[in-house]
């Protein structure tokens, strides 16, 4: 309890975050991307934009909860409609932004390619578990369950399931070979060279991956500039180079 009350104590005190300072609450699939984004931000603007990561159900709970963030990027859209409902984000900022896949990838180099199916799944799992995030609300989670379902191989595997709480987790895993095997985005595939990916899911195995953005209905006055950046030309070249497929942006 004392380490929570530290850390709210530090978040919501003038001595936490400036006041002109941004604090972006994205999904942990986005931290590559706008690692890279915000570097360049500040490169071109001289300010620091502060991210926090962690699953999309997380960061929309913490929102509603009084959290002071600016911006909001989500996995999914439930997870932004929930923040939505609970009127902590500005609805006229909010657009899908980004395109993901679902891909699953492995940590043993000699494997390079596998066909989607009980046999070979079983034969690369051997004794181990396959890290995937947690279902139950992760989005990523939620994604691979819908796609293992799809191939009628959820109820084949569900006890073979290593999960995590973050899509960033379910990799971890996979790159430490604690798992031999593990779905999760392109995106977080192409941000690690310790995995490989042995197959790729169809977009029909599961719901579209879109992600939403918006600004919070509390967003200080310097929030406009970075959300701008998001949608520029340079953002979008390192949204693609990290895996994303950007989408159009949407004008009223």
């Amino acid at each position: 309890m004392k380490i929570y009350g530290l850390f709210f104590l530090i978040l919501f005190s003038p001595f936490g975050f400036s006041k002109e300072r941004v604090l972006v609450f994205a999904a942990s699939s986005m931290a590559s991307a706008l690692d890279e984004i915000t570097k360049e931000y500040k490169k071109e603007t001289g300010e620091k934009v502060t991210v926090s990561y962690g699953a999309s159900s997380a960061l929309s709970r913490q929102l509603v909860q009084g959290s002071p963030a600016d911006i909001f990027i989500s996995a999914n859209q439930g997870w932004m409609d929930y923040a939505i409902e609970n009127k902590v984000i500005n609805e006229k900022t909010h657009t899908p932004w980004l395109k993901n896949t679902l891909v699953l990838i492995s940590g043993e180099p000699s494997l390079k390619r596998i066909n989607i199916n009980e046999k070979e799944i079983a034969a690369a799992l051997g004794d181990s578990r396959m890290a995937i995030a947690h279902p139950q609300h992760v989005p990523a989670g939620i994604y691979a369950k819908s796609a293992l379902n799809y191939f009628q191989l959820w109820s084949v595997f569900e006890n073979k399931m290593a999960f995590s709480n973050t899509v960033r987790g379910a990799l971890v895993l996979v790159e430490r070979q604690e798992a031999p095997l593990g779905i999760v985005y392109y995106s977080d595939a192409k941000a690690s060279s310790k995995v490989n990916i042995v197959a790729r899911f169809p977009s029909v195995a599961h719901e579209e991956i879109i992600y939403p953005i918006a600004m919070t209905s509390s967003a200080r006055p310097s929030t406009q500039a970075f959300f701008d950046f998001l949608h520029s030309q340079k953002a979008q070249e390192i949204l693609i180079n990290n895996g994303f497929f950007v989408m159009p942006l949407i004008k009223e």
